[in-house]
């Protein structure tokens, strides 16, 4: 099948578009891909409402569902027309929505995405609301990339054991082992250090790493913020994007330097600290996701880990789209019921496939 997957992560930075070919298994033929930019009045409103853990757990979120549906529609089409491809060459897409809210404890994850809504628009069929069955049945609802980097990983003939590691704005790893798969999310990546220089600076993202990289860390502080009993928790585990968020106030003493240091650096000791969790300390690092442009971090990860951390362009993979084009073939493992997680991935009790489906209302032939 020719697929589209569309994601847009915690830190909300983009909307990414990835075009493939595949069976929703094995067979998988990546193709082209774009990020576009959200529109910055919907992205502010969705910063706001994720600030807010109230409001983006019990607020009507119909109207910015639907703005959010219109956006990540307009990213498809625009990426259709530049690709040269029509509607009608697309069998589905795969979207994932903006998550808001995620508390899989209390079973309730949100991610804003109206489907009937985006197959009417697109006139293409399309499965969204990855996440809930997952959650509905007691597992951790994320991550869901842990399948898909298998596939990718047994493709490319790597030597086991391996670590795939996302950093968005939570960080999350995939470690893999032939078909030995274990995820979780391990701390916070962009989310703090961003929402940190956001107040601060006015400033979307730490470039390079460079601020963090003239900064002394606290270390007091980094072990106070590992001392929490998240990174003591065996996987399966997830986290909301703010589940640290009210830290900040701790960080807000340091200057802008020595704060970014210390959420970079605990970042970098959460993710170390993820090691303790898998049965073998992996033989390589692959990284995907926005902070792998982060040459601070990417600096600090290679000397804490001593061993190879490369991003995971290294494979020929596309680290920016890496997400969406897992979305596009978990779409088509929904729509043929194949498993989208599973116990040592989520924490659900059974392999579980998932995913609402709809459909493009075809009349009927005469």
């Amino acid at each position: 099948m020719k697929v589209i997957g569309v994601m847009s992560g915690t830190s909300m930075d983009g909307i990414d578009v990835a075009l493939l070919e595949t069976d929703g298994e094995a067979a998988i033929k990546r193709g082209p891909s774009s990020v576009s930019a959200y529109p910055s009045d919907l992205r502010e409103a969705l910063i706001a409402l994720v600030a807010d853990q109230k409001r983006a757990e019990f607020e009507d979120v119909a109207a910015l569902s639907d703005a959010v549906t219109d956006a990540h529609c307009e990213a498809v089409e625009a990426f259709l027309k530049r690709v040269g491809l029509a509607k009608h060459a697309i069998d589905l897409v795969g979207f994932h929505g903006q998550t808001i809210f995620h508390a899989p404890d209390r079973k309730l994850t949100r991610q804003l995405f109206n489907g009937p809504r985006a197959t009417a628009r697109l006139g293409i069929d399309s499965v969204c609301q990855f996440r809930t069955a997952d959650v509905a049945m007691g597992g951790q609802g994320a991550p869901l990339a842990p399948l898909y980097h298998r596939a990718l990983a047994q493709a490319s003939l790597l030597e086991m054991p391996v670590m795939v590691l996302n950093l968005g704005g939570v960080a999350n790893v995939t470690y893999l082992n032939r078909d030995h798969v274990i995820a979780f999310d391990t701390g916070p990546a962009s989310a703090l250090l961003d929402d940190f220089l956001r107040e601060r600076r006015g400033i979307a993202f730490d470039q390079d790493g460079a601020l963090a990289a003239i900064g002394q860390p606290d270390r007091l502080m980094v072990e106070q913020f590992l001392a929490h009993e998240y990174f003591r928790a065996f996987p399966p585990k997830s986290l909301d994007r703010n589940a640290f968020h009210e830290w900040m106030k701790l960080v807000s003493p340091l200057s802008d330097a020595d704060g970014a240091a210390t959420l970079a650096a605990f970042t970098l000791e959460s993710i170390c600290a993820s090691i303790a969790h898998v049965p073998e300390p992996p033989k390589r690092w692959l990284v995907g996701g926005g902070g792998r442009h982060n040459r601070f971090l990417m600096q600090g990860l290679r000397q804490r880990l001593a061993v190879p951390v490369d991003p995971v362009e290294a494979l020929g993979w596309d680290g920016d789209t890496l997400e969406a084009e897992c979305f596009g073939w978990l779409a088509v493992r929904a729509l043929k019921g194949l498993p989208l997680s599973l116990p040592s991935t989520t924490g659900v009790p059974y392999p579980m496939s998932g995913g609402e489906i709809s459909r493009v209302r075809r009349e009927p032939v005469a």
